[in-house]
């Protein structure tokens, strides 16, 4: 069975940082590209950040990019997004996801597996 099961999520003040994981099992993803999405209460998931099979590429929605950092190990079937800066408003549900194909892509449409999601929660 294919999973991807995010942790690293919870409560932090705003200014503070927090690394999230997403482990992969089941399947390697080394050859697939993978990303980040967050989902607030009462608004649809958006696209956070991406990168590509080898971690060569990578995707930031602008308005994280300079603060968080996308990266993984294929050794170790494990993506990571380091957030640093965190404002209230980056309170959300944030998912992993991965795709059959070695391109970084932004649409949620373009990835076939997801993990159930990790709670982030900046406090003002």
């Amino acid at each position: 069975q294919v999973q991807l099961v995010e942790s690293g999520g919870g409560l932090v003040q705003a200014g503070g940082s927090l690394r999230l994981s997403c482990a992969g099992s089941g399947r390697t993803f080394s050859n697939d590209a993978m990303g980040w999405f967050r989902q607030a209460p009462g608004k649809e998931r958006e696209f956070v950040a991406a990168l590509s099979w080898n971690g060569g590429s990578t995707d930031y929605a602008g308005f994280v990019k300079g603060r968080f950092t996308i990266s993984r190990d294929n050794a170790k079937n494990t993506m990571y997004l380091q957030m640093n800066s965190l404002k209230p408003e980056d309170t959300a549900v944030y998912y992993c996801a991965a795709r059959r194909g070695p391109r970084a892509e932004r649409r949620k449409s373009n990835y076939d597996y997801w993990g159930p999601g990790t709670q982030v929660t900046v406090s003002p």
